[in-house]
């Protein structure tokens, strides 16, 4: 394949064993529909640029990877075949085995559909504007340990409510006393340190 960028050959080998296929099947199925495409990374995760403009993306995560276009118009090109596309993001949603991908032929026209999108002058449609959620209380159990640890009570209060949602929506849906506890104890631990509920994929 020309156009190929070492750092997503490593990227694909340090991957979860499940997750390399279907990276090595995207990857060629990019190339294949496109062979102008070039790679590159953003944000940390395979990409693939045409006409200076990302064409689309992919990424591996513990249980899943995922792979989707960048242009907004991809949306209505995805909706219109009526497939598991998550058109909502222009992606093909959570992808955890290569049997979960779309039939080669589909993800070829998608791929050079996009391809046509980036040589284009289309404007990329905005994404609709979201209603803000309504606030989330905090659980007594967190805001009683939030007043004996500053810095973690610092940090809560400077995040945005998304942030701050994501801690009391991973506490308040414990199971049992146990993991609450739990969960209670490694949210002041990681607000201490600055941390959001999903600091490990940040760098995806």
């Amino acid at each position: 394949m020309k156009n190929t960028d070492p750092r997503v050959d490593a990227y694909i080998a340090k991957s979860a064993p499940f997750a390399r296929p279907i990276l090595t099947s995207l990857r060629a199925a990019v190339h294949a529909a496109c062979p102008e495409a070039e790679e590159t990374l953003k944000w940390s995760c395979p990409s693939f640029v045409t006409n200076g403009k990302i064409l689309c993306g992919m990424a591996a995560f513990k249980a899943h990877a995922t792979f989707g276009f960048w242009h907004q118009g991809m949306t209505d090109v995805l909706g219109e075949d009526g497939g598991k596309a998550d058109t909502a993001w222009g992606s093909l949603g959570r992808i955890t085995g290569v049997g979960d991908l779309p039939p080669a032929k589909t993800l070829r026209v998608w791929i050079r559909k996009a391809a046509a999108l980036n040589a284009s002058d289309a404007p990329s449609r905005p994404r609709p504007a979201r209603r803000p959620a309504a606030p989330v209380a905090v659980p007594p159990d967190l805001s009683a340990a939030l007043k004996k640890n500053r810095k973690a009570a610092a940090t809560f209060e400077s995040f945005p409510p998304s942030h701050r949602r994501e801690y009391i929506e991973w506490i308040t849906e414990a199971k049992r006393d146990e993991t609450r506890q739990k969960r209670l104890a490694t949210t002041l631990e990681w607000l201490a340190e600055g941390k959001a509920r999903n600091w490990k994929y940040e760098n995806c």
